[in-house]
């Protein structure tokens, strides 16, 4: 049974703690209430240490409102006892538990199992409560539960929660409350994080290796200039020889010289474009760009925009097949998406439904969607939408699976080109001039052969 380590304050205002074992701690914070006293923390003692961020709770009330009414500090514990220093060990790692990828995958799997066995949602989080064993999630999915048993959605909590569930994760969550489908949510929100981490795996296989190679590079390159070249420099000297150094090598001597003599100019440069650009992307305008250009940029744009679009098919096919009418179920399904640019579709989608238009030929007229995409959606309007967005989700699956693809041939051409450049550059730079000094061949212009 997990043991906590809660303060409570007496009706007389005395603050008390103590270390208890509890099922939970909502039985611990039931317990504590039922024998009046009010909950001032809790803290579950662990046993493994990883590194999160602390976050206080949504759900509870936050201990520095409590302490303000409280008029003492006296402290009491049962039968004496403090806490051992491995206790005070176990006790910081139980508030700073990380909260990984692959716990988010379990407990949605888990929830939708749940779901799908017709478990109601407080049934379900006590369930995977009980069976959590990453503390700081388990701290989550009780502030969760608090939420949802005071009548609330479970997409409120999660919100507060953003740095543990992403905005695409929350979004699902809630248009399946909306909607009244959780379950097939919960479905898409796991094929969601699984897509996520295979796309991410693959893009690290690529891109890792590569970087480290190329920052290894750029090392070599910079010890090389700053000390083989001026080790070769005063060989030369020392024999007196007329042969010179490669341009290029002598003007990236100069280069490197001059930037770190006056290292803080091109450093206040890069801040200066960097706060510039940051400053833009947050402005309405620059945040629109930005979001546009994601659609439109090299290699990954096409998949972005193709993403987004499933993202928003299979949020409008659940409220459809849940008997909502286009405009409302296009309403509910854009939460589903962040980037301005589709919002902004969505919404004339929206203007046109109410003017009696078509709400397809805002995503026909933005030049992003395949012609193939509108004209289902045309053949659907005119036929059963439901039926025929069913067809077009497997066709978008199919497309981005074609498009990543394409990624996965293309982006190892164009790191491989960098890193080939970088290192032919290196050998005209550092190993040239090595060559030369093994050769020998100054030593016939020194003694003037």
């Amino acid at each position: 049974m997990p043991t906590y380590m809660y303060k409570a304050m007496t009706k007389t205002g005395i603050v008390v703690k103590n270390r208890v074992e509890s099922p939970s701690k909502q039985n611990l914070i039931r317990s504590l209430k039922n024998n009046n006293l009010l909950p001032i923390s809790i803290e579950q003692l662990a046993y493994r240490s990883k590194n999160a961020p602390r976050r206080q709770k949504r759900n509870v009330t936050d201990i520095r409102e409590i302490m303000k009414d409280v008029n003492t500090t006296q402290l009491t514990n049962d039968k004496g006892k403090t806490l051992s220093t491995k206790e005070k060990v176990n006790l910081y790692f139980a508030r700073t538990e990380k909260i990984t990828q692959r716990d988010l995958v379990v407990f949605t799997e888990d929830f939708y199992l749940l779901k799908k066995a017709n478990f109601n949602n407080i049934h379900a989080l006590n369930t995977i409560i009980e069976s959590t064993e990453n503390l700081s999630l388990r701290g989550i999915l009780e502030d969760i539960l608090a939420g949802v048993e005071a009548g609330e959605y479970m997409y409120t909590t999660m919100e507060y929660y953003s740095n543990v569930f992403p905005y695409i994760y929350v979004n699902m969550i809630k248009v399946g409350e909306l909607s009244g489908s959780l379950t097939n949510s919960l479905h898409q929100a796991v094929k969601y994080l699984d897509d996520t981490e295979t796309l991410n795996r693959k893009l690290r296989t690529i891109f890792i290796p590569n970087i480290i190679q190329f920052i290894l590079l750029i090392v070599m390159l910079l010890v090389g200039t700053l000390f083989a070249i001026p080790a070769i420099q005063s060989v030369y000297e020392a024999v007196g020889t007329e042969d010179q150094l490669p341009a290029i090598t002598l003007w990236f001597q100069s280069f490197v010289n001059m930037a770190i003599k006056y290292w803080y100019i091109p450093t206040l440069i890069l801040l200066i474009i960097i706060a510039a650009i940051a400053f833009y992307i947050n402005t309405p305008k620059g945040k629109y760009n930005f979001d546009y250009f994601k659609y439109k940029m090299p290699i990954f744009g096409e998949l972005i925009f193709a993403l987004d679009f499933t993202r928003l098919t299979k949020a409008m096919l659940l409220n459809l097949k849940n008997g909502m009418r286009i405009q409302e179920a296009l309403d509910v399904s854009k939460n589903v998406v962040k980037n301005l640019v589709m919002l902004s579709i969505i919404e004339t989608s929206l203007n046109n439904i109410l003017i009696g238009e078509s709400w397809i030929e805002p995503f026909e007229k933005s030049g992003l969607a395949k012609p193939m995409i509108t004209e289902m959606l045309k053949i659907g309007m005119q036929t059963d939408l439901a039926e025929m967005m069913e067809k077009l989700v497997e066709y978008m699956e199919i497309d981005i699976n074609n498009i990543m693809e394409k990624i996965m041939k293309v982006l190892p051409q164009i790191v491989y080109a960098i890193v080939g450049a970088v290192l032919i550059f290196f050998v005209l730079v550092v190993l040239v001039p090595c060559v030369e000094v093994y050769m020998g061949n100054f030593l016939f212009s020194a003694y003037g052969v």
